[in-house]
C-alpha cells in the first residue's frame, strides 16, 4: 500500500503535475546511498555531484566554487555572468571569505537574480522588505564584499521591468565573451529558479518550453509555498506570496557551467530534498522536471550525503 495504490479518488490525484510518472519517480529513489554517484547516460561528460559531509561542508565548499569560478574568469580577463539563488545562502558567507582572502575584485561580475517574489501582474516587493531577495542578496553578498564588490550597475533583480531585459544583457555579454554561469537549488517539486513542473502542460513541444527565457507573475505550485514556508518564513504559510517572477530555461539551459546546491536536511534524520535530488540525477531530461536537465551541463551538484537515504520509512 503506497501512493500509487491509494490516490485514486483522494484529495492528491489531481494535486501534482499531468505529466509525472509517480511509479517512475519512486523507482529513481529506490537505490541505495552509495549509488547515488553512479554516471548516468544523459550526464554530461564534465558534471560530477559531489558528497558533502554536513552543512559546513556544504557551505564552505559551494562558496569556494563559486568565488573560484569568479577569481578564474578574472585572471582569464573575462566577463562573468552570474545567475543567482536565494538559498542555498551559507555559501555567500564563504564566497565572500575566499573572495577577500584571495583580494579578487567582482568588477567584471554581473550578477542576475533568478526570481524574485510578486503579485500576479509582477509587481515585487520593496528592496529593503526583508523578505525579497533582492534585500537578502545585498545582505548576504553585495554588502559583505565591500570594495570588492559587484558595482551596483551590473546587479539585475528580477523586477517587472527588469527581468524581460535579462535575455539581451546575457546574449550580449556572451557575444562579447562573457561566460555564464548559473547557481542554483533544487526544489521540492524539481523546479530551477521557479520554473515550475506544471508549465509543461502549456508548450506544444520541449522546443518551445526550452526557449522560454521568463516568466512574470508566475504560479508557484502549493508544494513550493509549503517548501518556503519551511525553509524561510519559520513555517508561517501566510508570509509566503503565491507567485514570483522567474528566469525559465531559454536562460538557465544557456550556462557554460553549473553550480548546485542540495542542502535539504531538517535534523533528526528527516529531510525534504533527497526525492528531489535522486530523480534530478537518474531520471533524464523531461519538460515536467525542470532540474533534470542540469545533469546536462557540465559543473558541480553539491549535496549533503545524508539526502542520499536511503529513502524509507523511519520512526524518528
Amino acid at each position: 500500500m503506497n501512493f500509487m495504490t491509494t490516490a485514486s479518488g483522494s484529495l492528491l490525484e489531481r494535486f501534482y503535475p499531468a505529466g509525472w510518472d509517480m511509479a517512475k519517480l519512486d523507482r529513481c529513489c529506490d537505490h541505495p546511498p552509495e549509488a547515488i554517484g553512479e554516471r548516468q547516460p544523459f550526464w554530461h561528460p564534465e558534471f560530477a555531484p559531489i558528497a558533502c559531509d554536513n552543512v559546513y561542508d556544504f557551505d564552505t565548499m559551494l562558496g569556494h566554487e563559486i568565488a573560484l569560478n569568479i577569481r578564474r574568469t578574472k585572471e582569464a580577463g573575462r566577463k562573468l555572468a552570474l545567475i543567482l539563488p536565494v538559498g542555498p545562502m551559507g555559501m555567500y558567507k564563504w564566497a565572500v571569505y575566499f573572495l577577500k582572502q584571495w583580494n579578487t575584485d567582482c568588477s567584471h561580475v554581473y550578477g542576475f537574480n533568478m526570481d524574485e517574489w510578486s503579485d500576479a501582474d509582477g509587481h515585487t516587493l520593496e528592496p529593503t522588505n526583508p523578505g525579497a531577495f533582492q534585500y537578502a542578496m545585498e545582505q548576504a553578498f553585495y554588502g559583505p564584499l565591500g570594495t570588492l564588490t559587484v558595482p551596483p550597475e551590473q546587479r539585475n533583480f528580477a523586477t517587472k521591468t527588469n527581468l524581460p531585459a535579462y535575455a539581451a544583457k546575457i546574449a550580449e555579454l556572451k557575444a562579447g565573451g562573457a561566460e555564464l554561469i548559473t547557481v542554483f537549488g533544487i526544489g521540492r517539486m524539481l523546479h530551477i529558479a521557479f520554473w515550475e513542473p506544471h508549465f509543461a502542460a502549456e508548450y506544444d513541444s520541449e522546443a518551445a518550453w526550452r526557449g522560454e527565457t521568463h516568466r512574470i507573475g508566475a504560479q508557484l505550485h502549493p508544494l513550493t509555498i509549503e517548501q518556503n514556508a519551511i525553509t524561510s518564513f519559520k513555517s508561517r504559510t501566510t508570509l509566503v506570496p503565491c507567485r514570483a517572477n522567474t528566469i525559465g530555461p531559454g536562460l538557465f539551459l544557456q550556462s557554460d557551467r553549473i553550480i548546485g546546491g542540495c542542502d535539504g536536511a531538517l535534523g533528526r534524520g528527516m529531510q525534504w530534498q533527497g526525492m528531489s535530488l535522486w530523480i534530478t540525477l537518474r531520471h533524464g531530461p523531461d519538460m515536467w522536471l525542470p532540474s533534470t536537465y542540469m545533469p546536462t551541463l557540465p559543473g558541480k551538484l553539491f549535496f549533503l550525503r545524508e539526502l542520499a537515504g536511503p529513502l524509507v520509512a523511519e520512526v524518528n
